[in-house]
């Protein structure tokens, strides 16, 4: 296999299946941005004023200023004879004399007339950034093959801040040629009012959060959305060592329409276990807890069981076994619908070092020998996310204590079996619960990982934000602006967070107006609550601060994004063992400014890779998308994503096209939004995306479906000079040793689900009366003290008590 092509991304291409090429009214005053639109006027090198030559890779190709024009005398014709890889396109000349000038925030109809011999087509777009000049933007869609001339028309994204001018033509990825002529560019005009808030002044700023009447009867840490809309709270024991004993394992279904609850039973103990969306909806339960910590024991251990929960009956039913325990499994899945894990600790307590591979096709775990290894231990809960080529990209957000070696994120080439550091990830020890989320949208490939701390040490959890664009050759972390700061409760009532304060169980969540939401949080170990929330826009990179959920959502706790555009918020496990079982529900900004749009109709929900998916909406609408329902717990969604559906509009009546490449939007069940101009969403269609997959870059450039042929997706080189330390396969081992206290706890004070931390915050002193005054003030209650040791000095009077009146008078 060719290496370089192989490691080559996947862009988000449109293949229009059903030759709907539909050219939206446009106003009689619409004025045609674009010089020599029709390639009349002759220019230099054998092209048309304002137009160049562009394109890379290993191809033969041919560039002719043809009479074969679809009006007037002359056209412009690309031609590839032979292509290994790359593309050839003729652009618009990037020059402040030809390239349009555009506005940030606008968007823009596109149309063209063409004719076509190749399928391997794409409307390609490219940005002037004031600070960063010429830049790749997106790839809109895939033209139709068609011997005669056809007009397609494609409306952009809103220009990105930042944005003065764009250049745009069309690719050619394909043997064959494409003719095209009389081209027009044309601001999209503003058809809806300014919003009108329909809520109180500061909830149409900042958004309202509302605790429900009816409280969670489980003890969830896990939440996932179903493909009914209906919520999967995962409970098992809860971490709560009473219920373990008792076998007393829960699960909750919630079902946002009527604020009712159905406890659902649970076969295994599946607290801190891992889940993924299957490509039909089901939910896919790996491992959980075996065993809680036994001290001068073991500590927490995993088991092998798998189980899947079927959202029509709401029951589990057993899978094959993993090939080992993974208690706090990462979960990913792959642009084949196959489910890539690593990390956890085994059945011995031990770190795993097994990759594990669940396959679609089988629909089971494979055995060892068939999943490629590096023998690597990842960590608990490591955040992989799947890039646009097929690669993962660990971010660094994990669970409990220091990242891994190196720099702390890295490229995981999973058929090439290396690892290759990525550099720049701030402080990649102090990250722990850190939250990583692909932006929006998928498209542009640009990580943000949030907060964090770190409960070996104990520090005051952090500001820190790092962003990484992976369309770079060399991509690297940089910094990005601090979390806002909001107040934290220290045991005597919220005060302001100072210095450097931030925050570790970080939850955030993806919006349908291309937002993040990061919302929750703590400073400490399992102490001290952080109420804050804000907005981050990946369009200007700023955090934009707004209502804080009123309740205390540290460890345990999850935020998820609604099919109604809403924010549900669950959860909180401090260390004295209790939980909070209110429920909160966050309404954005986006939903106080008036009338949503609504779609009306989606005639297919069954959607198929390179598809044109029509939708009918009942007003303008500026962008529709594809968001990934949630499957969230300890401040880890890997999966989820958004993913831009460029448009064609007709009135009312809007073609959707569909990303070509799974690797930006695995099979599955999508929720779909369309957005108006103001922000607003409509309440989601749920539709189902899968197979025929776009081609990978290695395969033949077309091949045929019932539905006729189809595109294969173009692609570019991102990621593809890395400079980093490469590793490949270690050798072959069991597991890597986790001590005891892995989870931050020390085990020698109070029952199992009782967390006193085995550092305390650095404001606490020393000593035995600082100590005992700090579990005092978070409720700690009576610890008695397990076994003859007492590394923290809570007990120096020896009778077995922590922090009793002898202990006091001796501390």
């Amino acid at each position: 296999m060719n290496r370089r092509r192989r490691r080559i991304a996947m862009l988000a291409v449109t293949g229009l299946t059903g030759g709907l090429l539909l050219a939206g009214p446009q106003p009689a005053s619409a004025a045609n941005l674009i010089k020599n639109a029709g390639f009349e006027t002759a220019g230099t090198d054998g092209m048309p004023y304002c137009w160049e030559k562009s394109g890379w890779g290993d191809n033969d190709f041919a560039f002719a200023h043809t009479s074969d024009a679809h009006t007037g005398a002359k056209a412009m014709k690309v031609t590839l004879t032979r292509r290994v890889d790359g593309d050839r396109k003729a652009l618009i000349t990037e020059s402040a004399e030809c390239a349009p000038a555009v506005a940030p925030g606008k968007q823009y109809d596109l149309s063209l007339w063409y004719k076509s011999t190749t399928p391997d087509t794409s409307v390609t777009l490219f940005r002037h950034d004031t600070t960063a000049g010429w830049q790749y933007w997106t790839d809109l869609k895939t033209l139709d093959m068609a011997s005669a001339y056809t007009e397609a028309t494609v409306r952009t994204p809103a220009v990105p801040a930042g944005t003065d001018r764009i250049t745009w033509g069309v690719s050619v990825y394909g043997t064959g040629s494409v003719t095209t002529d009389d081209y027009t560019m044309e601001q999209v005009p503003d058809v809806l009012p300014p919003a009108t808030c329909t809520g109180t002044a500061d909830s149409c700023a900042n958004g309202r959060w509302d605790v429900l009447p009816t409280q969670n009867p489980v003890r969830s840490m896990h939440s996932v959305v179903l493909n009914n809309g209906k919520v999967l709270l995962i409970a098992g024991s809860g971490n709560s060592e009473e219920q373990f004993n008792a076998g007393t394992f829960t699960s909750a279904v919630y079902d946002p329409a009527n604020g009712s609850y159905k406890v659902v039973p649970t076969p295994k103990d599946m607290f801190c276990s891992g889940h993924v969306q299957l490509q039909d909806g089901r939910v896919l339960v790996m491992s959980g807890n075996k065993a809680y910590p036994v001290v001068g024991g073991h500590g927490y251990e995993g088991f092998k069981d798998s189980y899947i929960f079927d959202p029509v009956t709401e029951t589990y039913s057993r899978t094959n076994d993993m090939n080992d325990g993974h208690w706090y499994p990462s979960a990913t899945v792959m642009g084949n619908g196959d489910v890539l894990s690593f990390g956890g600790l085994r059945e011995d307590s031990t770190g795993s070092v097994t990759a594990e591979l669940f396959s679609q096709a089988e629909q089971q775990w494979q055995p060892l020998w068939k999943v490629n290894q590096t023998w690597s231990y990842w960590g608990l809960y490591p955040s992989m996310i799947l890039m646009q080529d097929g690669r993962l990209f660990y971010s660094g957000s994990h669970v409990f204590g220091n990242n891994i070696p190196g720099t702390g994120s890295a490229i995981y080439d999973y058929d090439a079996n290396t690892v290759t550091q990525i550099p720049g990830l701030q402080n990649k020890d102090q990250r722990d619960q850190s939250a990583s989320v692909l932006l929006p949208p998928a498209q542009d490939q640009r990580v943000l990982t949030l907060g964090g701390g770190n409960i070996d040490s104990n520090p005051d959890g952090n500001r820190l934000t790092d962003i990484i664009d992976l369309k770079a050759a060399n991509p690297s972390y940089v910094a990005g602006p601090p979390l806002p700061q909001g107040t934290v409760d220290l045991g005597n009532g919220p005060v302001a967070e100072t210095g450097n304060q931030g925050k570790m169980y970080v939850s955030a969540v993806l919006l349908p107006d291309g937002k993040v939401l990061e919302t929750g949080g703590a400073l400490h170990n399992r102490a001290d609550p952080v109420f804050e929330s804000s907005l981050y826009d990946p369009g200007t990179n700023t955090f934009d601060p707004v209502a804080a959920d009123p309740q205390a959502r540290g460890y345990h706790s999850s935020s998820f994004l609604l099919p109604d555009g809403r924010v549900m918020s669950t959860g909180d496990n401090p260390g004295n063992g209790t939980w909070n079982h209110n429920v909160s529900i966050y309404t954005p900004p986006y939903l106080l400014k008036g009338t949503r749009p609504a779609i009306t109709s989606v005639i297919d929900t069954e959607w198929t890779y390179g598809d044109t998916q029509r939708i009918t909406v009942d007003r303008p609408i500026a962008k529709a998308e594809l968001i990934r329902p949630a499957a969230v717990t300890h401040s880890s969604d890997p999966n989820q994503r958004f993913v831009d559906l460029p448009l064609s509009v007709d009135g009312n009546n809007v073609d959707l096209n569909v990303t070509s490449n799974p690797n930006l939007a695995p099979p599955g069940w999508y929720m779909l939004f369309a957005v108006d101009a103001n922000g607003v969403p409509s309440v989601a269609k749920w539709v189902h995306l899968q197979g025929p997959a776009g081609l990978s870059a290695d395969s033949a450039s077309t091949f045929s479906v019932s539905s006729g042929t189809e595109a294969a997706p173009h692609v570019h080189s991102f990621a593809d000079d890395l400079t980093g330390k490469v590793t490949g396969p270690g050798r072959k081992r069991t597991s890597q040793a986790v001590g005891p206290t892995v989870s931050g706890c020390d085990r020698h004070y109070g029952s199992i689900n009782v967390c006193v931390p085995t550092a305390f915050p650095a404001t606490v002193k020393k000593t035995t009366a600082a100590r005992c005054s700090w579990l005092k003030a978070n409720d700690y209650g009576r610890l008695k003290v397990n076994g003859k040791d007492d590394p923290l000095g809570l007990d120096p009077d020896r009778d077995g008590l922590a922090c009793g009146k002898g202990d006091l008078r001796k501390g």
